[in-house]
């Protein structure tokens, strides 16, 4: 590099769109999937997602991708269906592809999602239409799902933004420049927007692991939250195990799934959690937004919920199967998190869980088990773990939230006071 050329290095703000596509995209790959010389990747993207999948397709066999197959989806497609399909059509979902892409993960193969479909796509349509639909499509994947919930292949999601997604972050911005400031609130919270994102997410991740290492040791029966209309004790699992940051899938490959992630997170007890909890953030779940949820539980079970907006969709979104109403993870993020900072609600549960503690609702993970990888699904519900279709994080968390871990002789230990780790 000449002098000349040394003088006029670029920064992150200098960078064009498609450079900066590039720099996410290596992330996804380097860092996200950990991707090795010879596996594949199946990726799944929106259409509007065309560059950053094209970007992240190029550095895929960069980093020695055998082959990158990508299945696109498409808002105006998926709106036929529901003005157009026979009824019978919202009870069916595609076994046979769910089938072909577990035994993709079952031959070696990595998987990345690209989010960034519109979350009110689905707002104006049928709720009953709606929820038989994620059920077929529960069912269809569960084969594939359970690959991932027990971390038994390398994954990741990364996040792009689309037009009608940035218009309900940015309501009344031309459309132009929305795109541009969600481009924006991306690489921030993805972490993209430094000198070195590689050396800056491994960083991140010790500090992430450092915090996990002190919640394994502390041991805790429960957690007990207390905020606004919220006071609610989550038991923890027995043999329940923290993670955070990255993990090392089944097949040995070191992986962080989530770009961003900010959170602790474990299996809660599926029969020990009492109290109210009110949503800090709007939920939204398959294309509905639902708002201001509230719930009650008793034993682990969800006995009462409402919503002020969508409160059809979560009732039957809570019926899906047994474990619905039960949670399946607990975590812990501190309102100081960038994400949270930036004071942006992106309306996409990948950014807005990364903004604040959450619960989640049915399945659990496994590898926040103890041995839970090698388990059975009655040993983990011996343990109790959670087993559902669903998966479903809603986030409770803010700056007047605290947090009390409860020792096995019911001793309280600050955890966070005003949503800020103590």
């Amino acid at each position: 590099m000449s002098v000349a050329e040394a003088l006029h290095v670029k920064t992150f703000r200098d960078l064009t769109l498609d450079e900066k596509l590039d720099r996410l995209a290596e992330v996804a790959v380097k860092v996200g999937l950990g991707l090795k010389e010879g596996q594949e990747l199946i990726m799944t993207a929106p259409m509007d997602a065309l560059p950053l999948a094209r970007k992240i397709t190029e550095q895929a066999y960069k980093a020695g991708a055998k082959l990158v197959t990508t299945f696109y989806s498409d808002d105006a497609s998926v709106l036929a269906r529901y003005q157009y399909a026979p009824d019978a059509s919202f009870d069916y979902a595609p076994a046979w592809l769910q089938d072909a892409i577990a035994n993709g993960f079952r031959s070696g193969a990595a998987r990345l999602a690209i989010a960034g479909a519109n979350p009110a796509l689905l707002a104006k349509q049928d709720p009953a239409k709606v929820a038989r639909t994620n059920v077929a499509a529960s069912k269809a994947g569960k084969p594939a799902m359970e690959l991932i919930t027990r971390h038994e292949i390398n994954w990741t999601i990364v996040a792009a933004a689309t037009p009608e997604w940035a218009k309900l972050v940015f309501p009344g911005e031309p459309e132009e420049v929305a795109l541009a400031k969600l481009w924006d609130a991306i690489f921030a919270a993805s972490r993209v927007n430094v000198d070195d994102p590689v050396a800056e997410w491994k960083q991140h991740g010790e500090r992430l692991k450092k915090r996990v290492e002190m919640l394994n040791a502390k041991r805790f029966s429960a957690l007990r939250f207390k905020g606004p209309g919220t006071d609610l004790k989550v038991g923890l699992a027995d043999q329940h195990l923290w993670a955070g940051g990255g993990t090392t899938a089944g097949n040995g490959i070191y992986c962080q799934p989530n770009i961003p992630t900010e959170e602790c997170f474990t299996t809660p007890h599926k029969d020990r959690i009492d109290g109210t909890v009110r949503a800090s953030k709007p939920l939204s779940h398959q294309g509905t937004l639902i708002e201001n949820i509230a719930v009650r539980f008793e034993g682990g079970k969800i006995v009462e919920a409402t919503a002020t907006a969508g409160e059809d969709v979560l009732n039957r979104l809570i019926s899906t199967d047994e474990g619905a109403r039960r949670l399946g993870e607990v975590a812990l993020v501190p309102h100081n998190s960038p994400i949270a900072q930036s004071g942006i609600l992106f309306w996409n549960t990948l950014f807005d869980e990364n903004a604040a503690s959450h619960i989640a609702l049915g399945q659990a993970y496994s590898t926040c088990i103890i041995g839970g990888e090698k388990m059975d699904s009655a040993q983990l519900a011996a343990l109790g773990a959670n087993e559902s279709l669903i998966h479903v994080d809603w986030m409770i968390g803010s700056a007047a939230m605290d947090v009390d871990g409860i020792s096995a002789d019911g001793n309280a230990e600050p955890l966070m006071r005003k949503g800020a780790w103590v």
